[in-house]
């Protein structure tokens, strides 16, 4: 087998990229070790900037972001009881959006079947050799190489593209806690984001549509799930938002729950001879920031431009400056995570000085035209340009 680029990992990163390629007349093969209906089911992100919608929309994808996506102007920081809007639009002239990453790959999905594109699912990727553009998978049991000019590896944290990278320098830091995230069929009892700082931990509301919600508790790293029925969940999210103005939770079934460790890492550099890394391949935020599937984005759209490029003009001065142009925005989105991760959540070894340290800091940031303005243009994300 050939193709021009393969794409190890169907996912966001991969099937957007095999999408954007393809729109340039650039040929490509995406392998995916798990099945269709797995991989558009996986509770992720749900935050887009401005610069993915765009992305999205100009790519032909956006039709369904555009009727059921939520278009949000602001986000709110709670704390001490009482509420502190931050108006990023005001601030920024950009805007967010609400559209789970689940309805994104159901999207990407969809289009790359009616455009005829090569998708294998269920096929085992085993390795890639980045100085002859192999990748060796394992499909119905059958062992096979696909030859390419380029490979792009958007296989996450746990695939086998990075450590395909020789001296590969990472960095990462793991958090003291988790989140428990849980799905509710019960319409979202805010408009905006609630990001909430409170003693026993963060809390955040966010949104999935205009019936479903999608909530999140800061608990112990092992935290154990069966030790948190419904009922204490919906106790604990209550503690943590308080009931500023009369504000109230409204509850209701919880399908869906899980505990994700909070890290963050980086991979450096994200190109090794043909070998491309995108996405969680290269690096993980925690999702405070809600960076993460932006900055996948970000890097598929980076390295969609270089490869048609490559292939237009025979130029290879895009691809040759991929790492260091993603990097440049990793690293931004990684501050800004930590910072809101650090701001917002409850370290359980401050002390009760670095409690005060915090409060301070909280009341500087919903009190600062300049700090709410800052937080303002991290959140709304670096134009992709």
């Amino acid at each position: 087998m050939r193709t021009q680029v393969a794409i190890v990992g169907g996912g966001p990163a991969g099937l957007l990229l095999s999408h954007l390629l393809h729109r340039q007349g650039v040929a490509s093969v995406v392998l995916e070790s798990r099945d269709r209906a797995y991989v558009e089911r996986r509770q992720r992100a749900g935050m887009l900037e401005q610069g993915t919608t765009d992305v999205l929309r100009d790519s032909g994808a956006g039709e369904r972001l555009d009727r059921e996506g939520l278009v949000h102007h602001g986000i709110e920081l709670r704390f001490g009881g009482a509420g502190h809007r931050v108006p990023i639009t005001d601030l920024t002239g950009r805007t967010v959006t609400v559209y789970a990453q689940t309805e994104i790959v159901k999207d990407l999905a969809a289009l790359r079947v009616a455009d005829g594109g090569d998708v294998r699912y269920e096929a085992e990727v085993l390795g890639v050799d980045p100085s002859t553009g192999t990748v060796t998978f394992r499909q119905d049991g059958v062992t096979r190489e696909l030859e390419a000019d380029y490979i792009a590896g958007c296989d996450g944290f746990h695939g086998v593209s990075r450590a395909a990278v020789p001296d590969v320098r990472t960095f990462a830091r793991d958090y003291p806690f988790a989140w428990l995230g849980v799905l509710a069929d019960v319409a979202p009892s805010t408009d905006e984001l609630i990001y909430a700082q409170h003693e026993r931990g963060f809390a955040l509301h966010s949104l999935r549509s205009p019936s479903v919600s999608r909530l999140y508790l800061q608990v112990a790293p092992d935290e154990d799930l069966a030790a948190w029925s419904d009922q204490r969940i919906w106790d604990e999210l209550a503690t943590r938002f308080g009931a500023p103005g009369g504000w109230e939770l409204r509850t209701g079934p919880i399908t869906d729950r899980s505990v994700t460790p909070m890290r963050s890492f980086v991979a450096e550099p994200m190109r090794h001879d043909r070998l491309f890394l995108a996405g969680d391949a290269a690096h993980i935020v925690p999702p405070t920031g809600a960076k993460g599937l932006n900055l996948a984005v970000s890097d598929v759209t980076i390295l969609a431009r270089a490869l048609t490029e490559r292939y237009a003009s025979g130029s290879s001065a895009l691809l040759d400056a991929y790492s260091a142009t993603c990097l440049g925005r990793v690293w931004r989105a990684e501050h800004f995570s930590y910072w809101m991760t650090t701001l917002l959540h409850a370290d359980p070894e401050a002390d009760a000085f670095a409690r005060r340290l915090q409060r301070a800091h909280l009341e500087y940031v919903a009190g600062s035209a300049s700090a709410l303005a800052s937080l303002a243009e991290n959140y709304a994300g670096l134009p992709l340009k």
